[in-house]
C-alpha cells in the first residue's frame, strides 16, 4: 500500500511539474512589439468637421498639456467642470491643473512645436476621442531589458473641450516598510 501511495504521489508530482506555468509566471512578453506611427500629427485629423475640432482639441491636450506641461493654457482645451476618472486626480479645471502642477511637479517645456509622444492609433466616434499610445516599461527581474505595451486616453468633448477623461491608471501599491521599521 505505501509503495503504491508513493507512486501516486510522485506521478502527480511529475504530472504537476509537467504542467505549462501560467502566464504571469513566465514573466516576458510574447507579444509583438507596439509601434508607433511615423507622424502621430497626422492622425488627428478628419473630413467630418465636429470629429475634426474633437481631434485637434485632443492633440492639444497630448502636446501642449501632457508632453509640454502648459498647464496655464489647460482651460484652452478643457472645461470647468473635467470629470476626471484617473484615481491620481482630481476632477474640475483646477483639479487637474493642481495634480500636474504641485503633485506630480511637472515644469513647462521652454518649446512645444511637435508631437513626440509615439502614438499608435486615434479614433474618434461622436463625442469621443481615443488616442492609444506606445508605452514601454521594464521586464520584471531582469534589468535593462524592456518590452512595449499599450497605454490609452479618451475623452468626451463638449463644444470643442474635453468635458470629461478615462485612462487605465490604478492607485500606486501601498509600500510596506521592512519588519524592523514598522511602528
Amino acid at each position: 500500500m505505501k509503495r503504491t501511495l508513493a507512486l501516486v504521489t510522485a506521478a502527480a508530482t511529475m504530472l504537476a511539474l509537467a504542467a505549462p506555468l501560467p502566464a504571469a509566471a513566465q514573466m516576458r512578453p510574447l507579444s509583438d512589439p507596439v509601434v508607433a506611427h511615423p507622424d502621430p500629427e497626422s492622425l488627428f485629423t478628419s473630413a467630418d468637421p465636429q470629429l475634426h475640432r474633437n481631434k485637434q482639441a485632443a492633440l492639444h491636450i497630448m502636446r501642449e498639456l501632457l508632453q509640454c506641461n502648459q498647464w496655464s493654457r489647460a482651460g484652452e482645451w478643457l472645461t470647468d467642470r473635467y470629470i476626471q476618472h484617473n484615481p491620481l486626480a482630481a476632477s474640475g479645471l483646477e483639479g487637474v491643473i493642481n495634480y500636474f502642477v504641485n503633485i506630480a511637479k511637472r515644469q513647462p517645456t521652454p518649446t512645444c512645436d511637435r508631437l513626440t509622444t509615439p502614438v499608435v492609433a486615434v479614433q474618434a466616434e461622436g463625442d469621443f476621442v481615443t488616442v492609444l499610445m506606445q508605452r514601454e516599461l521594464p521586464v520584471p527581474g531582469i534589468e535593462g531589458e524592456t518590452y512595449t505595451t499599450t497605454w490609452f486616453d479618451t475623452w468626451r468633448f463638449v463644444d470643442g473641450k474635453a468635458d470629461e477623461h478615462w485612462d487605465p491608471a490604478t492607485l500606486p501599491p501601498v509600500q510596506t516598510p521592512p519588519a524592523g521599521e514598522r511602528g
